[in-house]
């Protein structure tokens, strides 16, 4: 069903949606916030620039952004995938806890800041270009991957502050990068890329680039490496 969202505001816009059901093809967005807020098996392909906090909460289902996003898309998702086909802004992922977003160009600041994982719920977040800097701050579980296929450095400056849980895989030899004292950071072995393979493949089936081609590069990856990071961080030895 097509809906137009000019002129709409989220409350409304969201309402048709749910009325909608189904499949639904939104025209028109211009900015609204809150699209698809904690909603359940919704399969909904947006042309425009949705606002802050894209598919909130969302509990399952899939959101397709033909262009960018702004900011904070997939606020605190359970479940579900949401797929852009341009830029996101800042804190994509944020308090992530579940399901999977694909950005097929940048991110801004903060990509993943406070993920987390519990029990069979792995969040994953696949940027296709660069993350602007903070990226995986306070991460505590999922996946960060980025493929950094823009041609620039692939992450700003203090990535992984506070990290204390959860896995990051960057596609570069890192070098240049300064990680913090509580994070390892090392060459990425087969099984890693094992373990994301499934990942790149997704990405460049949903974005027409060439799976072995993406794979065929220098990956790091980073962890952290204590179970206390903060103590480091806070507190005088």
């Amino acid at each position: 069903m097509l809906v137009n969202a000019n002129g709409l505001d989220f409350r409304a816009l969201n309402d048709a949606i749910r009325r909608a059901g189904g499949k639904v093809e939104l025209t028109g967005c211009l900015g609204q916030r809150f699209i698809c807020a904690g909603m359940s098996d919704v399969e909904v392909a947006i042309d425009g620039v949705p606002g802050n906090a894209l598919g909130a909460y969302l509990n399952g289902g899939t959101i397709t952004v033909s262009g960018n996003a702004q900011d904070a898309v997939g606020d605190t998702m359970n479940a579900g995938e949401i797929v852009i086909g341009g830029n996101v802004g800042d804190a994509v992922g944020y308090a992530m806890r579940g399901g999977k977003i694909f950005v097929r160009g940048d991110a801004g600041y903060r990509a993943g800041i406070h993920m987390k994982a519990y029990e069979d719920k792995i969040p994953v977040i696949v940027v296709g270009g660069c993350t602007g800097s903070f990226l995986g701050e306070y991460q505590a579980g999922g996946l960060i991957v980025v493929l950094g296929l823009s041609g620039r450095r692939i992450v700003g400056n203090f990535p992984c502050t506070g990290m204390h849980g959860g896995k990051m895989i960057l596609r570069s030899d890192c070098r240049g990068i300064a990680f913090p004292d509580q994070v390892t950071s090392r060459e990425a072995t087969e099984e890693d890329l094992v373990g994301i393979r499934q990942y790149v493949r997704e990405y460049c089936a949903r974005f027409g680039e060439n799976e072995e081609k993406v794979m065929d590069s220098p990956f790091t990856v980073v962890t952290p490496d204590s179970s206390n990071p903060y103590k480091r961080l806070y507190v005088a030895n």
